[in-house]
């Protein structure tokens, strides 16, 4: 399938990058997320926790909470094929490994979250286009969490510049379109329909 050629693609180049590139890569990310109108109205931030070579969050959610920003982390509940959102106040003391190892609030440490609290979610993937569009890494769980009536946050997509595609991406008519793609490089905007 094209989708999955694209998607193994784009991760493999971002999997050839050197630590030292993700982090700076990770740190320009980051300031350009911080100078958004929309992540600095908002009071509740959802986040992810890295995987593997994603664009690195941790250094922002740490940031965020010294800004006085409630900020939550997903929790996978594979089963349901969805995700849960939940408040973090110390991510050190309530992440644990989850799905995929994958750094997940602990919901017996964390509080849950209605999705309808949710100002801004930061949305990883595998590979953009430079209108809106996402391929995540095919479980669909972030296109379930956005398309849930609930969630009426803002979309904003992390990434590193090279998984922007060079033209437009074939979706399904599950996938969500985000509103904004922050890479190293720019801050690409979409008007979501």
């Amino acid at each position: 399938m094209e989708r999955d050629k694209i998607r193994r693609a784009a991760l493999a180049a971002r999997d050839r990058l050197a630590p030292g590139e993700l982090r700076e890569i990770s740190r320009l990310v980051t300031a350009r997320i911080f100078r958004l109108e929309e992540f600095t109205a908002a009071a509740t931030v959802l986040f992810y926790a890295a995987f593997k070579s994603e664009v690195q969050t941790m250094a922002a959610i740490e940031e965020s909470l010294e800004m006085g920003k409630r900020v939550a982390l997903p929790l996978t509940l594979a089963a349901e094929r969805q995700l849960q959102p939940y408040l973090v106040t110390d991510p050190a003391r309530e992440l644990r490994p989850g799905y995929c190892s994958i750094q997940e609030p602990d919901p017996g440490l964390a509080p849950a979250l209605d999705p309808r609290e949710i100002d801004l979610v930061l949305v990883p993937g595998s590979v953009f286009d430079r209108h809106g569009g996402r391929l995540g890494y095919g479980g669909g769980f972030y296109d379930r969490f956005l398309a849930r009536p609930a969630v009426k946050a803002f979309r904003v997509g992390l990434a590193c510049e090279l998984q922007v595609a060079p033209g437009r991406l074939v979706l399904a008519p599950h996938d969500q379109p985000l509103d904004c793609l922050v890479t190293e490089k720019t801050v690409y905007r979409f008007a979501r329909s």
